[in-house]
């Protein structure tokens, strides 16, 4: 039931979902970077608090491991939580890439326009983990954008006579949602391993 063959082929079906998910982040994206000046209060509360908890968990006996606990537990609450959220009818996770995508898209922009190097912040900073975290954060918003999806067209479907005429199979859906939240958690897992290993090392 978990295997990642089954996975891979949910994300196949569910593929016009995942392509509307990459679209949300990637317009989350275009609006950090176009729009840097007047989304800056919007996002530096968020990104001033995250540089607060980064500076305590740098001075704790073992930063690596501080930094992996936090960066795992925010990163698989905040996706499953797109995932079971989308149940209400995919605004959750619509909002939490388009977000995701602004803070992105300010920051790299933003540091671009006071002197940072790209090619530490992206190849460095982002890259080594990102390559891993962007995409699980992507898929688990897809499958909430799904849900959200299928509650409304199954509401849609109530008054049908027939149950033979409802198009959900919601015991299969549920076992897809299974699968896709151990697929986040696992790739999740490795995400933060890297962070708080190889980007913590590389970025000192």
């Amino acid at each position: 039931m978990l295997s990642f063959r089954l996975f891979m082929r949910d994300l196949r079906k569910y593929k016009k979902s995942l392509m509307v998910s990459i679209a949300f982040f990637a317009v989350g994206i275009l609006m950090g970077a176009i729009e840097t000046e007047r989304i800056a209060n919007l996002v530096m509360t968020d990104i001033e608090t995250l540089r607060n908890y980064s500076k305590q968990l740098s001075e704790s006996a073992v930063p690596e491991l501080s930094f992996f606990r936090f960066i795992f537990m925010n990163n698989v609450i905040k996706s499953l939580g797109v995932i079971v959220l989308g149940a209400l009818f995919g605004i959750f996770p619509a909002v939490f890439l388009l977000m995701n995508g602004l803070i992105l898209g300010f920051l790299v922009t933003s540091s671009a326009q006071h002197g940072a190097n790209l090619f530490d912040l992206i190849v460095k900073g982002l890259l080594p983990h990102g390559i891993i975290e962007i995409p699980a954060i992507i898929m688990a918003a897809a499958f909430g954008i799904q849900f959200g999806y299928n509650v409304l067209k199954g509401l849609g479907e109530l008054g049908a006579r027939d149950r033979n005429e409802r198009t959900i199979v919601w015991r299969d859906f549920f076992i897809s949602l299974i699968r896709a939240a151990f697929w986040t958690v696992v790739l999740l897992l490795i995400a933060a391993v890297i962070e708080s290993t190889l980007t913590f090392y590389l970025v000192r």
